[in-house]
């Protein structure tokens, strides 16, 4: 799936470049496919040893599609200016240079403000076209034209540590269900703790890399009560038994997931946001669009 520089400054287009991208993002869900299917079912270890590759491999291909939108915008800044410098001509291999005139202190001030101007307004340019092609931008773009293919938008919810929790808060209260993230938290930690065999051999020491032990394990379960831990798809997993609700999750890099799909009750949708903060991993809420909706696909 790699791409030389060369290829990438070749393209002709930035939608080619994304296309291509779209692509190796499909070839790669099919992989993970594979290798999730070759885990025999009930190997714990074979289990998470192929977790542990999938994340593996959904870095690298992050990380080589990042390089390579700044590959293609800096490729693209060398040849409008290579097309620039062209635009002055030349007689006989040598630029036609008019007579350096003598320049007074004053005029060489104004040059030099004028030169660091210059080079801001350049800086601020270089960053708007970071932005626009960063890894937060194109995931925001993908989410958008994802959920308005489903006349659906994202509503926000606060990065506080809670936004898991906040997020399924909200999808209940739109279908009238009263809760809080205090209770959210207090029912997902119960579940966790009387369900500890289907959900501790899922976690392992973040410094070592060792299985939890039981000590471990309720030191979590006491952090998913008590603290703004952030809550993932084990959490989510909890909630969908305790609610008795599927959960959908709408995510730019794959297809959606749905957890608990065997309840009847109406679906709680969320997306998830790998690049939207800095501080990583988040979740929104995601809502039906008004009828004569004309916003960006946020709320």
């Amino acid at each position: 799936m790699a791409a030389s520089a060369e290829n990438i400054i070749s393209m002709e287009s930035e939608e080619d470049l994304l296309q291509k991208q779209r692509k190796e993002k499909k070839e790669l869900q099919a992989i993970i496919q594979k290798i999730k299917h070759s885990v025999p079912k009930g190997d714990k270890k074979k289990k998470k040893e192929s977790q542990a590759e999938v994340a593996r491999l959904e870095a690298e291909l992050d990380e080589k599609h990042e390089k390579e939108l700044k590959c293609f915008t800096s490729s693209k800044i060398v040849k409008d200016l290579s097309e620039g410098l062209a635009e002055l001509g030349t007689e006989n291999g040598e630029c036609k240079l008019e007579e350096k005139k003598k320049v007074s202190k004053a005029q060489k001030r104004r040059d030099k403000k004028a030169a660091k101007e210059k080079e801001t307004e350049d800086n601020i340019k270089q960053a708007e076209i970071d932005n626009l092609l960063g890894a937060r931008n194109l995931e925001a773009v993908q989410l958008v034209t994802i959920l308005s293919g489903r006349n659906l938008m994202i509503h926000e919810i606060p990065s506080d540590g809670n936004c898991m929790y906040s997020a399924v808060e909200d999808q209940l209260r739109r279908l009238g269900v009263e809760s809080s993230i205090e209770i959210l938290r207090k029912q997902t930690a119960d579940y966790l703790r009387a369900n500890a065999d289907d959900f501790m051999p899922f976690l392992t020491n973040p410094h070592t890399g060792d299985p939890f032990t039981q000590e471990n394990y309720e030191a979590y379960c006491h952090d998913v009560e008590s603290t703004t831990a952030w809550g993932g798809q084990l959490e989510l997993k909890a909630l969908s038994q305790v609610l008795r609700h599927p959960i959908e999750v709408v995510q730019a890099d794959g297809p959606c997931i749905v957890i608990g799909d065997e309840h009847k009750k109406s679906v709680l949708i969320l997306s998830y946001h790998r690049h939207i903060y800095g501080l990583g991993e988040h979740y929104n809420s995601v809502v039906a669009k008004p009828q004569e909706s004309v916003n960006d696909g946020f709320t």
